[in-house]
């Protein structure tokens, strides 16, 4: 992954193709994401950190890029994603040092505003 901003900009016109096809399934799902990431016994920082682990576990690059946008929107201070991270990587050894890595600079760009902010796109984790 070269950094998150490239990869939601490539993932942003297949998306947009494929949900003009399947109008109800991301519906679905853009309604599914909105319930689950939104306020309640967790915040949002805690439901974007939780993500961006499952995106490192699951070796997604637009996953990572996506919760790493949301974590920097949400005000997870880089302590914070570097810790979780840290659990990240003892539950995925080897996999985790290299998706880690990759999460934590996406992440920064975000932080630091090293890239713009792509805003809102139509990948399956975007909706605002």
């Amino acid at each position: 992954m070269s950094n998150g901003k490239e990869v939601l900009d490539e993932l942003r016109g297949p998306a947009l193709r494929l949900r003009e096809q399947i109008p109800e399934v991301w519906g679905a799902y853009a309604r599914l994401h909105a319930a689950a990431m939104g306020e309640g016994r967790l915040d949002v920082k805690t439901k974007e950190l939780v993500a961006l682990a499952i995106g490192v576990t699951r070796q997604c690059d637009g996953c990572i890029a996506s919760h790493a946008r949301g974590a920097a929107r949400a005000g997870a201070a880089p302590e914070e994603v570097a810790e979780m991270l840290g659990v990240a990587v003892m539950m995925n050894g080897g996999p985790g040092t290299v998706y880690g890595p990759r999460a934590f600079d996406a992440f920064m760009q975000f932080h630091e505003g090293k890239t713009s902010d792509p805003g809102p796109a139509a990948t399956a984790h975007d909706h605002g």
